[in-house]
């Protein structure tokens, strides 16, 4: 019999706090109709005593703390799946594993590639779960990214332009195993599309760079030749009519609706009112958390399963069609089947209601943050950190149950729960 594999649960954290975008735009002086195209609300921003293995922790706990004893000892792989490295040895996948409390015969470490990281770190898990070695076994894949953008001066800002509203923060928690019921994956129903490409790049953990245009067309190239990659391996398979719904890397709204406008014309010279159409049907309840977060990185195309389920009525079993792609880069077209009852699992999550509970920054509680004073840089030995840099914000997070980041210690981060 063969072994059905995919995420057998999901939760999304959208941090502690968050930034209305349109105000950002308005304050920055950016042009409002290109802003519309971004498809915005609000996006996270992490407080100094929140990093990537805070969002990570806070994500997959709510997970575990479902589980039973028993459940919890076969988890035998933890994935860390990030472009926000605090480290160039550890793994950020050693701490989450330490304050989950799991047990010691797992599997931990880390992996890179932009975007396109979760992923890597999906799949690898799903083969681990499909090769019946361990059977029964689970792992947790967590893909967790934040954008901490530096304000050293005027022309940086000025270079940011429109990546500031749409940079956000958020993990993305998924445990893998042999009951899938948020997405059993299409074994084997996969296409991939890589090439050397220098579009967007982190030279140091608080810079981002890259050329915006090259990266919009490295996308689009990619979405094709993925989905032909894909469609060569799994025969009869239509764009158009094999996938109830779509979930693409959401770096924000416009860039995937540009992408399925592409496809659309390319595949089927598709005329604008069914391109439109086709959208908003089928790639639009993909958007709903990710228009709250911004660009999660690694996460992004599962906080659009996660906005599909929460947002989509589902009548029955689905196939869900889904393109992740990292910039530099590589990319990956693959599917797997939702159903009712993993999306009233989602559901329960709360995800929703967790993102308005978040604090809501003003303008200058931002720029604050944005000067970094209170931020552990990159290589910092003994540091311990303010966490009322933003009073409202900290006092809120009191009782809530997170982990937060207190400082380091001979390099060593110290973090506890409140």
């Amino acid at each position: 019999m063969a072994i059905a594999a995919g995420i057998e649960d999901l939760n999304v954290y959208g941090g502690s706090a968050c930034l209305d975008v349109r105000e950002l735009c308005v304050h920055r002086g950016l042009d409002v109709a290109r802003f519309e195209n971004l498809l915005m609300r609000e996006k996270a921003v992490a407080l100094p005593c929140e990093d990537p293995v805070s969002f990570a922790v806070n994500a997959a706990k709510p997970l575990l703390d479902a589980m039973g004893e028993a459940e919890r000892a076969r988890i035998e792989m933890v994935v860390t799946c990030t472009e926000s490295g605090i480290d160039f040895g550890k793994s950020l996948s050693t701490y989450v594993h330490h304050y989950l409390g799991l047990g010691g015969n797992c599997r931990l470490f880390e992996i890179k590639q932009a975007c396109y990281s979760g992923t890597a770190g999906l799949q690898m898990a799903v083969n681990f779960v499909l090769s019946g070695t361990s059977p029964g076994a689970k792992a947790l894949v967590i893909a967790t990214d934040l954008s901490r953008f530096a304000l050293a001066d005027a022309a940086a800002i000025q270079e940011w332009a429109y990546s500031e509203p749409s940079s956000g923060a958020g993990a993305v928690a998924m445990v893998v195993g042999d009951a899938p019921h948020v997405l059993q994956i299409d074994p084997g129903a996969y296409g991939n599309h890589g090439f050397e490409v220098m579009d967007t790049c982190r030279p140091g953990p608080d810079t981002e760079a890259g050329d915006a245009d090259l990266s919009l067309m490295a996308y689009l190239d990619c979405c094709e030749r993925a989905y032909r990659d894909y469609a060569r391996r799994v025969e009869g398979a239509d764009f158009r009519s094999s996938f109830a719904y779509l979930c693409f890397h959401t770096p924000f709204g416009g860039m995937v609706k540009g992408a399925h406008r592409h496809l659309m014309r390319k595949l089927y010279k598709a005329p604008p009112a069914e391109i439109e159409a086709d959208f908003d049907r089928r790639l639009g309840p993909s958007l709903a958390f990710g228009q709250r977060v911004g660009n999660t990185a690694g996460g992004s195309v599962f906080v659009g399963l996660a906005g599909l389920l929460e947002s989509a009525e589902l009548a029955g079993p689905c196939r869900v069609g889904m393109f992740s792609y990292g910039s530099g880069c590589c990319s990956e077209f693959f599917s797997g089947v939702v159903t009712p009852d993993g999306q009233r699992r989602l559901r329960a999550r709360g995800i929703g209601a967790e993102l308005d509970r978040r604090h809501r920054l003003s303008l200058e509680e931002y720029e604050l943050l944005l000067r970094g004073e209170q931020v552990i840089r990159f290589g910092q030995r003994d540091v311990a950190i303010d966490p009322g840099a933003v009073p409202a914000a900290w006092a809120a997070l009191q009782g809530s149950g997170r982990l937060v980041l207190e400082g380091m210690a001979g390099y060593h981060r110290q973090y506890r729960f409140v």
